[in-house]
């Protein structure tokens, strides 16, 4: 991985005079560290001059055991506390009385309480749209991770599907489908995943309870692993047995709405069109009020990304090499809801589809 291609990318956000990162995904994707955020306090410094590392002694040689990062650490330890290493940095890079571009998600108070008790002129300015942004754009590398991960997740759903039995509680169906992913090859999962079946499946976020499958209901799985920190997130809606005429013009409604959003989706196409592609589909069913939800989301180390953004009222537009979800969603309280979630890659000319799972409603048993 070129991180000190990406490092470079963050030497030219303006206005900043250094960026702090803390343990996260952040300092994962420009420094390939997976550190732990923790009581203990890491920080991440860019500069011009390159790398620094506010780190306790015993995290250390992570940092020196990469010669790749040429980083300058400022060490500390648990008798003598973080507060000396942190005014170590803020001096010798020559802070004192800068601009630290931070990102305001992820940045603790403890940290920033520390460097401006330390010098009460350091200025802090939010970047992390920024941040995003730099990694809205995925590399080769980034995108075969994901190919693997959606590749595991989706074999192990066919298999699942032979399994799958009326009677079978939400939470033992997720169970197996996390065995069958973790023995496929998956590093672990990209998020619980969720099962939901009959009436529960018309809460877009609800959890996977005890409630028992029945035959004729809707069974909604939202599952993903994860290879190399990268993961898949994929939706589909089953019925096992005979779904109701209604069900069926509800799973129809809204697998022509997720076709109409990714038939949309292209370069230069601002992100709310997309969304609207799909949302007048279900509008002109009478579903409209029930689609409650965006249409999809950046996808990538973070299973959510800000960028892009697939929903009404966001214009900027989508550019090659970004990945998100298309998942519209019909959600009709004491009968159920319906997802169908593809994961999508914005290519020079169109969209690429990365997700191959079947998107039809019936499976026998």
């Amino acid at each position: 991985m070129d991180y000190q291609g990406r490092i470079d990318k963050l030497m030219v956000i303006g206005g900043v005079d250094a960026i702090a990162i803390v343990p996260g995904t952040n300092m994962h994707y420009f420094t390939g560290l997976d550190v732990h955020l923790s009581e203990r306090p890491i920080v991440a410094l860019f500069t011009q001059d390159g790398l620094s590392v506010i780190i306790p002694q015993l995290e250390a040689q992570k940092v020196t055991n990469r010669s790749d990062l040429e980083a300058r650490l400022f060490v500390w330890n648990d008798e003598e506390g973080y507060e000396g290493a942190f005014a170590r940095a803020l001096h010798e890079l020559g802070l004192q009385g800068k601009t630290l571009g931070v990102d305001g998600m992820t940045m603790r108070v403890t940290e920033w309480l520390t460097f401006s008790e330390l010098d009460r002129t350091l200025k802090v300015k939010p970047v992390e749209r920024e941040l995003i942004g730099i990694r809205a754009r995925k590399t080769p590398d980034e995108i075969a991770a994901m190919r693997r991960a959606i590749a595991i997740s989706e074999a192990a759903l066919h298999k699942l599907l032979e399994e799958i039995q009326p009677g079978m509680s939400e939470k033992a169906i997720a169970a197996r489908l996390d065995a069958l992913m973790t023995e496929g090859g998956g590093d672990g999962l990209a998020f619980e995943s969720l099962i939901q079946t009959g009436p529960n499946s018309a809460n877009p976020h609800g959890s996977s309870t005890h409630r028992a499958l029945e035959r004729d209901e809707f069974l909604l799985i939202d599952y993903g692993c994860k290879v190399d920190g990268y993961p898949a997130d994929i939706t589909r809606t089953f019925c096992l047995g005979t779904p109701s005429a209604e069900m069926q013009k509800i799973y129809d409604t809204v697998l022509r709405a997720n076709e109409a959003a990714k038939a949309a989706a292209k370069p230069g196409v601002p992100c709310e069109q997309v969304d609207r592609a799909a949302r007048q589909v279900i509008e002109a069913e009478g579903y409209g009020q029930y689609f409650i939800h965006r249409t999809g989301h950046g996808l990538g180390l973070d299973v959510h990304e800000p960028i892009p953004q697939i929903a009404g009222g966001v214009s900027e537009p989508l550019e090659p090499g970004m990945t998100f979800t298309i998942e519209p969603g019909v959600y009709v309280p004491g009968l159920g809801g319906v997802r169908i979630e593809d994961n999508v890659l914005v290519t020079d000319t169109g969209l690429e589809v990365l997700t191959s799972f079947p998107r039809s409603l019936r499976i026998e048993t």
